[in-house]
C-alpha cells in the first residue's frame, strides 16, 4: 500500500500557517501530532508526513514563515538606525501581545527547556536568532557609513543591547505583560540610545584666554 497523501481539498499554505500558530503557541515538544492534525483541518499523521516530511521539517518551514511574515516589522523603511531600532521594538511589543494568537516571538521560545534530543532544533533557532542579530549589527553599520551614527559607536555592545531588549520583550510577552508595558520598556531602551551611540558628547573645557 502506497503512503497515504493529503486529500484533493487540502491547502498547503494554509494547514502550514495553522501549524505554525500551534508551535508557536505550544513550542517544538510541546506541540503534540494531535493538536497539528486538528489545526490542520484533521488531517491524518500519515498525509502530514506525506505532505511535509516530519514534525521536525513541518516546524522549521512553520518558523520560516513566521520569519517571512516578521520581515515588515523591521523598520527596513526607516531612514535612520536609530528610527529603524525603534520600530523594530515597538512593532515586537504589538505582535508579541496581538489578540487571538500566541505571545512572544515563536524563535525565541520555540524551544524552551527542550530535551538533549532536540539539539538539531536548539542549534537551528539559535542559528535564526543570531541571524537577527546580525541584522540589528548590519543597520547600525549603515547607520555609520550613512553618517546618522557616530563612528566611535561600539556597534558589537548596540547590538547586543537592543537584542536582548527585544528578547526581553518576548519573555515578558510569554509572561502576560501589557502591550503598554512593553511599549514603555521599548521607550526607556531608546532612552538609552544617544549614550550608547556615542551621541552625547562629553563637554571639553572652556579654553583659558
Amino acid at each position: 500500500m502506497g503512503k497515504r497523501g493529503p486529500p484533493p481539498s487540502f491547502d498547503r499554505a494554509e494547514a502550514l500557517r495553522q501549524a505554525m500558530n500551534v508551535f508557536w503557541e505550544h513550542g517544538y515538544e510541546g506541540a503534540t501530532i494531535s493538536q497539528l492534525k486538528e489545526a490542520m483541518g484533521g488531517l491524518c499523521a500519515p498525509s502530514i508526513y506525506a505532505a511535509f516530511g516530519s514534525k521536525e521539517a513541518l516546524f522549521r518551514e512553520a518558523v520560516e514563515l513566521y520569519r517571512t511574515d516578521s520581515r515588515p516589522f523591521w523598520g527596513d523603511e526607516q531612514p535612520t538606525a536609530r528610527s529603524a531600532i525603534e520600530t523594530l521594538l515597538r512593532n515586537a511589543a504589538i505582535r508579541y501581545s496581538t489578540p487571538g494568537q500566541p505571545r512572544g516571538c515563536m524563535v525565541d521560545l520555540g524551544t524552551t527547556l527542550s530535551s538533549p534530543s532536540n539539539r538539531g532544533i536548539q542549534d537551528y533557532l539559535r542559528a535564526c536568532r543570531h541571524e537577527a542579530a546580525a541584522k540589528i549589527r548590519a543597520r547600525l553599520q549603515r547607520g555609520i557609513a550613512e553618517g546618522d551614527l557616530d563612528a566611535r559607536t561600539d556597534v558589537e555592545a548596540l547590538t547586543a543591547f537592543y537584542t536582548t531588549v527585544l528578547q526581553g520583550l518576548s519573555t515578558q510577552a510569554s509572561d502576560g505583560a501589557s502591550r503598554q508595558t512593553m511599549m514603555a520598556a521599548a521607550g526607556c531602551a531608546m532612552a538609552a540610545w544617544d549614550t550608547l551611540s556615542g551621541a552625547a558628547q562629553v563637554p571639553t573645557a572652556p579654553s583659558r584666554s
